[in-house]
């Protein structure tokens, strides 16, 4: 049985191919960039239309002509383009073309989707024609306001409907345009307000997605029946993959059908589709913080004393004398005495050049080729006899520069008044956390230093030579900078007569123990007291600082100002504490370790939580400024001292015993001696400071620091008759007897040891037999004979 031949395949019946109007790459740079180019030369030539439009008017009619001379920035092109669509078009509106121009530039250059572009100029043109109407409204004939189109549009209608009729007509299409554009309906006309600005927004990011996010909408190649070719778009846009997939005849239907389907995709991509952004959550904290900042504002500290007035600048003294005076046969005297000297020793000078300062003149030389530093420096006292002067001191070289510097004492000093730092621009504009203004320069600039980044300060120097005044200075820069809610004083004067001016503002400025009748503590055994009542307030701070996740007391109070730390949890607006000791060596002779202790443990920790030291000594030797406390104290200022040995100890080299005393000093914070002449502010001046703050308004009473028990004061121990120690009579006979209450002198006599005498020693001061507690000193015994302590142990029974 012959077979049959098999049926010949149908060929596929070809599909109508589409004309491909896509671009290539090249193709959409040069359109895209021609478009983008397009629409700035009409912006500027519209721009330029309101300036030279009236002088182009003469020559339009003859356009183009290489005779005719037009005013237009983009020349005849301009003036021609510019009169076409402002003067005889739309007017104002037009510029909406420049800006659908380059629109479409950039949609081509990126290769988005063109169905919005079309939205884009359909909108466009419509928001032309209705504002050249709307402007038509003010406009005459042939004025650029609406131009000719809009005036004559406009009218039209108002020949037809009437002035009334037209404006209603332009509100409905205004509302068509809401309705339409920006999806508007009867209830966001009651929020117009808001829906607006929420809608303006919507449509520039929808804008700026569609330009980060391009869409290839091009077809794939068509299927063939037993070769098939399928282009598989890459994202970005790149060059498609062609892929060869060998199939049989029967998979063409299905490779057709794929086909369909991604033509009736690319038809629905033309459906716009809104994007709704939804905000990131907040935490619960962040949210609440942020209401209490929008319904209260940020915390102010100040508000309790919101009418607070700093001092003025009238309360300091103007000097007749402040101001350089340069006295040119005194520098060049010193010139040429310096130059002898120097030749007389064979060292020879390239250049010299003078700095004059308010006591000193700085002489900076360059040495000839070969010289040797260290003989120019050993000939410090050979030039300062030959200049006849105090105080000469040899820098060399000077850091920063290569010259070898020369400091000369003025014949006639001026005085660096406080009046002058404190108006100084750089003092006013500063943003330092805790600005101090010390004095000017060798250069006559004003000197300001900020003690938050010290963080602690060390002052030295022989008596009368200007500590006190310094320390005055310092404080006086800190009351004409902060308020009383943002810093408070410690004040430590064992002389007693030194800072009791800064009484008067015990309430605004101050800080001092509990039940403490003077803020400005001057007896020792309350220093002690307070310094360790500074270490709790530390350690209570550091607490409060680690529970609000924070670093240090500036973060800290920024957090609390912004409502983001709660009050009930114990936080609090945290003021910066200064501590200021006028006399140190008279402490460490009286009490010892017991202050050398807390004020190093301060020194090392207190930095972060805004407690600061400022700590000055006439007597700056090894036992009184150890080593613990120098290693803690990298800002030291030093003003004269008697010998080198003290100028090493404070600032671990030479220089303070070349010093000219009145206030001048040097200046160090772990680098560089800068050479400052301290800036004088008299008693007078204080008085009158504290004065004017004093009379404000202040707070109830003083900051008030934490309570501090001393271990050893037994006061409220061992009441009890029936608990006291066996041998409690035989040592209140022993301490009576020798008149000294010791619990050294107790383990002698009796033969116990420390505990024990120590328990008798509470037991006796809680009987009313010696004293309390006083440091290192024994205490005051307080019955004077043994016939007295009989009758004072028979009232007790």
């Amino acid at each position: 049985m012959a077979k049959s031949k098999p049926k010949a395949k149908k060929a596929p019946r070809k599909k109508f191919k589409k004309p491909n109007l896509k671009l290539s790459s090249q193709q959409k740079l040069v359109l895209g960039s021609f478009l983008i180019i397009l629409g700035i030369i009409l912006c500027i030539a519209f721009i330029s239309f309101f300036f030279t439009g009236k002088a182009d008017q003469s020559v339009i009619n003859s356009l183009p002509s290489r005779k005719s001379e037009t005013q237009n920035w983009i020349s005849q092109f301009g003036a021609w383009l510019s009169h076409f669509f402002i003067q005889r078009g739309f007017g104002i509106a037009s510029f909406i073309y420049s800006g659908l121009i380059f629109l479409s530039g950039v949609y081509v250059l990126m290769d988005i989707n063109k169905a919005k572009l079309r939205k884009h100029w359909f909108w466009g043109i419509f928001i032309i024609i209705w504002a050249s109407i709307l402007l038509g409204f003010f406009s005459k004939k042939n004025d650029i306001l609406g131009g000719t189109v809009g005036y004559e549009l406009n009218t039209y209608l108002q020949d037809y409907i009437g002035k009334i009729g037209t404006s209603l007509l332009l509100l409905f299409g205004l509302i068509t345009y809401l309705a339409i554009r920006f999806k508007f309906t009867f209830e966001s006309f009651k929020n117009i307000f808001k829906s607006a600005k929420k809608d303006i927004k919507n449509e520039f990011s929808e804008l700026k997605n569609d330009l980060v996010v391009p869409i290839d909408n091009n077809l794939s190649e068509e299927a063939e029946a037993i070769k098939s070719t399928i282009e598989v778009p890459l994202e970005n846009n790149k060059t498609p993959v062609k892929k060869e997939v060998k199939v049989k005849a029967d998979v063409s239907i299905a490779t057709l059908e794929v086909k369909v389907a991604q033509e009736e995709e690319e038809d629905l991509s033309i459906l716009e589709m809104e994007v709704k952004e939804v905000p990131e959550e907040q935490s619960e904290t962040d949210n609440l913080a942020n209401k209490l900042v929008e319904d209260f504002g940020q915390f102010d500290p100040t508000l309790e004393l919101a009418k607070f007035q700093f001092p003025t600048l009238d309360l300091l003294k103007k000097y007749d004398t402040e101001g350089i005076t340069i006295n040119q046969e005194e520098l060049e005297e010193n010139k040429n005495k310096i130059v002898e000297t120097l030749n007389n020793y064979k060292i020879g000078i390239s250049s010299i050049k003078a700095t004059i300062g308010p006591t000193v003149t700085l002489y900076e030389i360059v040495p000839e080729a070969g010289v040797r530093i260290s003989k120019i420096k050993n000939l410090e006292d050979d030039i300062a006899l030959s200049l006849s002067a105090l105080g000469i001191r040899i820098i060399a070289p000077i850091p920063g520069k290569g010259t070898i510097g020369i400091e000369v004492p003025n014949n006639n000093s001026t005085i660096v008044s406080m009046r002058s730092v404190i108006a100084s621009k750089k003092f006013q504009t500063s943003d330092m956390l805790l600005p101090i203004a010390l004095g000017k320069t060798i250069s006559n600039e004003t000197f300001v230093v900020d003690l938050a980044k010290m963080p602690h300060l060390l002052m030295a120097g022989a008596t009368g030579q200007g500590k006190s005044v310094g320390l005055n200075a310092v404080l006086t820069s800190l009351l004409y900078k902060k308020h009383p809610a943002e810093v408070k004083f410690v004040l430590v004067d064992p002389k007693k007569v030194e800072l009791t001016l800064f009484n008067k503002i015990e309430r605004h400025y101050l800080a001092k123990l509990p039940d403490s009748e003077d803020a400005i503590i001057t007896d020792n055994t309350k220093v002690i007291n307070t310094l360790n009542s500074l270490c709790i307030e530390m350690d209570n701070r550091y607490e409060l600082l680690k529970n609000a996740l924070c670093r240090n007391l500036a973060e800290y109070n920024a957090k609390f100002k912004a409502r983001k730390l709660n009050p009930n949890d114990g936080h609090q607006f945290l003021p910066y504490i200064v501590l200021v000791v006028d006399e140190f060596a008279d402490l460490i002779m009286t009490a010892g370790k017991e202050v050398e202790t807390p004020i190093a443990r301060l020194a090392q920790l207190a930095r972060a939580i805004g407690i600061h030291l400022i700590i000055a000594t006439q007597r700056p030797s090894v036992n009184v400024i150890t080593g613990i406390i120098k290693a803690n104290f990298p800002a030291r200022i030093a003003f004269r001292v008697t010998s080198k040995i003290d100028s090493r100890t404070i600032l671990d080299g030479s220089g303070a015993d070349q010093l000219i005393g009145r206030g001048d000093m040097l200046y160090t914070q772990g680098n560089d001696l800068i050479r400052v002449q301290c800036a004088f502010v008299d008693t007078p001046e204080v008085e009158k400071i504290t004065d004017f703050i004093g009379s404000q308004k202040a707070y109830p009473e003083a900051y008030l620091l934490p309570e501090y028990v001393g271990e050893e004061s037994g006061t409220s121990l061992d009441i009890d008759i029936s608990d006291r120690d066996k041998l409690f009579k035989d040592a209140a006979i022993v301490i009576v007897t020798a008149q000294q209450g010791s619990a050294s002198l107790l383990q002698r006599k009796l033969k116990l040891g420390y505990n024990r005498a120590g328990r008798l020693i509470d037991q006796l001061e809680a009987a009313g037999i010696v004293g309390p507690f006083e440091g290192s000193k024994a205490r005051q015994v307080l019955v004077p004979d043994l016939i007295a302590l009989d009758q004072h142990l028979e009232n007790e029974i």
